[in-house]
Parts: structure tokens; C-alpha cells; sequence
């Protein structure tokens, strides 16, 4: 599956960092992680921490699918708003999640300052509505937000002009947010939980044989064997191959960024909007702006690829609406592949068509990285038996 088009920055940045050695002999273990990506890292990381035994495959180079195309914006904030949430799955779950979310920022944080040099770094991020009649909608939702005993904070137009230089009637400012390279974190961990012993490879399909109530057996194009007590299905939006069922949708999203610019008041925060879909931006760690959104249906790679360019030029063109003064130029511009739920809610844990010693990580969404987290957490707790206050709204259990 062709997960991207054009040339995103992050693999044109680092480069091919490291190439793990495909899998040439069978192999057992506790948990085989199939997914070399951010997600499968966070977890596969979070797994050998906790002492289990982990192996990652990765059937391209790691990190060369979606994570490669990520813009990793790091925000506490599910696309669906907690308000249209509350009436999907009820008050104290929808709270849960967004709390879950929140503290998740946190948590991904420690975890790059544990690897370092990943271009990690806390941001605010001001929600703006993009239409005056988008108002009282942000106002509701800055009102459950807040009795939600959320980090919010309501600013007016007047505030917005004057902070941050451009016009929208009204926005909601948080200080949970972060920006990281989502291409050389999934490296970094990966390299790390190599050194540390487990078993990492590269350019290794696995396609599953039969799974028992007792372990799982894998094989390679290659011949080898692989031999789990347990499987993790970080596979990203590929995931869904695995499973009958349709649980989500997949869309492309496209994104360019600059040369280093002076980013003034973008520097320190990030910025998106209430229409759908939305436009977003952020800075890098080298003050480079990063501009993304542009979000359509199509899921046929050729029909993506040549759209790049003229959908790049959308973007900036929308950047400048808000930002006259700024004159700009994409540098590298991309798109990828993403899915999204009915309830922007992601899936961790076992599905019925294979039983509980298969577990999906569909991180789904626009935070998917903060849901990763999450659910290094979750899945932890599904492996070692123990209850998870999320373990069914972030199951396929909310299916039935």
C-alpha cells in the first residue's frame, strides 16, 4: 500500500537513519510489535520496558510509511469536539478520553527527552474559529472543556489580533501541546530497544498462519518463522486488511513547509480552525513553517500524487489570508494517507475474528501520536490482565 506521495520532509531531513536487517531465521518471542512505525515503537518500547520479551518487523525501512508523512502536531484535542463526543459515548467517557489525551502530552515528552534529539518541544495551540457563526459552537465547547477541568483558556478577536497578529472572531488557547519529528523518534526508540537486546527488523512481511489459544505463528516471505505469545498489529492504516470489518475510512491530507523563516508569534505556538477540514500550522525546531490540511477522499495513490503541488500551493495561499506580511514558499511538500473513525475515537485491543492473542493498535486520527501513547498503556494492561478505564471506549467492544 503506497501510504504517501511527494517528499516529506522528515525522511528527506534524516535521511535513512538506520536499515535493520530483515528477518533470515525463525524467531520466538513474547510480543512480536508488526509495525516499525511511531506507533509501533511507542508501544514495542513501552512493552520491553515492563519486561516483556518484544520483537519489531517492519515490512518497508522503519519509519518510511506513515510516519514519515506525519506532521505530528501533539494536541490533547480529539477532531471530534467533546461536546459532539458527550452525545456519542456519554459525559464521563468523553471526559476520560480528552483527559487520557491530555496527560499524554506529558508522557511523550518524558519519552523524547529519554531518547533526546527528536525535535521535541511543548507549544500552545490556539483553536480559532474560522467563521463568525462558528462562535457559539466554539463557546459550548469551551464551556465542557472547562467544567471538564481541561487546560483552556477563551480568547476574543480583539485578543487574537493583538497576540497573535491575525483576524478570526474567537479562539480557545491551550498550553498542552508539543511538536516532535515523529520519523526520528520511531528510529531513536527503535534504535534504543535494539541495543537493549530485542529483536528489530526491517524489510520483513510477515503474514499470519494460524493463531492458537496459546501463541501465534507468523511467516515471512523469506521462509522464517516467527513465534508469539502474543501480536501487536501496528501497522497503521494497512491494519484494517487484517480484519473483515469496516472501521474506518481512509482519506489523504497533504502538507508543505518552508525554508527556515522568522516565525515571530508562530514560534511558540501552534495554530488550526473550526472549519472541516482544517487548516493547521506549526513551526520546526530550525523555524521552519509547516502547513497542512487540504484533506479530500481520495485513496488511490495516483490520484493523490498529482495533486501535491497544486494542493501545496492552496495552503500557502490560505497562510498568507491570514498572514499578508509573510511571503512563502514551499520548500517540500507531500501527502498521505489517514483514517479516520465514525466517533474519532482510536481501536486498541483484540478483534473478534482473531482472538485475544492479536491486538490492534489503530491509532486513528488526528492525534494519533497521543493516542499511541495511550495505548502502550492500554495494550500493556490487555497483556498482563489488568483493568484499563479505557480499555472498552477504546475497544472494538464499543462496536456491538
Amino acid at each position: 500500500m503506497d501510504l504517501k506521495s511527494g517528499y516529506p520532509f522528515w525522511a528527506v531531513k534524516n535521511g535513512l537513519m538506520q536499515a535493520f536487517d530483515p528477518l533470515l531465521e525463525d524467531v520466538r518471542c513474547d510480543v512480536a510489535v508488526i509495525g516499525g512505525g511511531i506507533t509501533g515503537a511507542i508501544i514495542a518500547d513501552a512493552l520491553a520496558d515492563a519486561g516483556h520479551e518484544v520483537c519489531v518487523f517492519e515490512q518497508r525501512d522503519v519509519g518510511w510509511g506513515s510516519s514519515a508523512a506525519s506532521t505530528a502536531l501533539l494536541q490533547y484535542e480529539i477532531d471530534t469536539h467533546l461536546t459532539d463526543l458527550t452525545r456519542e459515548v456519554g459525559q464521563e467517557s468523553a471526559v476520560l478520553a480528552y483527559r487520557a489525551c491530555q496527560e499524554a502530552i506529558g508522557l511523550l515528552g518524558e519519552l523524547a527527552r529519554g531518547v533526546r534529539d527528536v525535535d521535541f518541544a511543548p507549544s500552545d495551540s490556539l483553536y480559532f474559529a474560522s467563521h463568525r457563526w462558528h462562535v457559539r459552537r466554539l463557546r459550548n465547547e469551551f464551556e465542557a472543556r472547562r467544567r471538564a477541568r481541561l487546560d483552556t483558556q477563551w480568547l476574543e478577536g480583539s485578543d487574537i489580533a493583538r497576540d497573535y497578529g491575525f483576524d478570526a472572531p474567537a479562539g480557545l488557547l491551550t498550553s498542552t501541546a508539543a511538536r516532535l519529528d515523529p520519523y526520528r523518534m520511531a528510529h531513536r526508540l527503535l534504535q534504543r530497544l535494539q541495543r537493549r537486546g530485542a529483536g528489530v527488523h526491517g524489510r520483513t512481511r510477515l503474514i499470519p498462519v494460524h493463531a492458537t489459544s496459546r501463541q501465534v505463528t507468523l511467516a515471512s516471505e523469506s521462509g522464517a518463522r516467527v513465534t508469539a505469545r502474543h501480536v501487536v498489529v501496528a501497522t497503521g492504516y494497512e491494519a484494517q486488511r487484517w480484519i473483515d470489518q469496516d472501521v474506518a475510512r481512509n482519506r489523504s491530507s497533504y502538507a508543505c513547509i518552508t525554508e527556515p523563516i522568522d516565525p515571530g508569534v508562530l514560534a511558540g505556538t501552534m495554530l488550526w480552525e473550526t472549519a472541516r477540514p482544517y487548516l493547521y500550522l506549526r513551526t520546526t525546531g530550525d523555524s521552519r513553517l509547516l502547513v497542512g490540511g487540504e484533506d479530500d477522499s481520495i485513496d488511490i495513490p495516483k490520484r493523490r500524487d498529482v495533486r501535491v503541488e497544486k494542493k501545496a500551493a492552496r495552503l500557502m495561499k490560505r497562510v498568507e489570508g491570514l498572514f499578508p506580511q509573510l511571503s512563502l514558499r514551499p520548500a517540500f511538500s507531500w501527502a498521505g494517507t489517514f483514517a479516520e473513525t465514525p466517533d474519532g475515537l482510536p481501536f486498541f485491543g483484540p478483534h473478534p475474528q482473531w482472538g485475544p492473542r492479536v491486538l490492534f493498535a489503530m491509532a486513528y486520527g488526528g492525534n494519533g501520536i497521543v493516542y499511541s501513547m495511550i495505548g502502550a498503556g492500554l495494550l500493556r494492561a490487555r497483556l498482563e490482565k489488568r483493568a484499563h478505564p479505557l480499555m472498552k471506549l477504546f475497544g472494538f467492544e464499543r462496536l456491538r
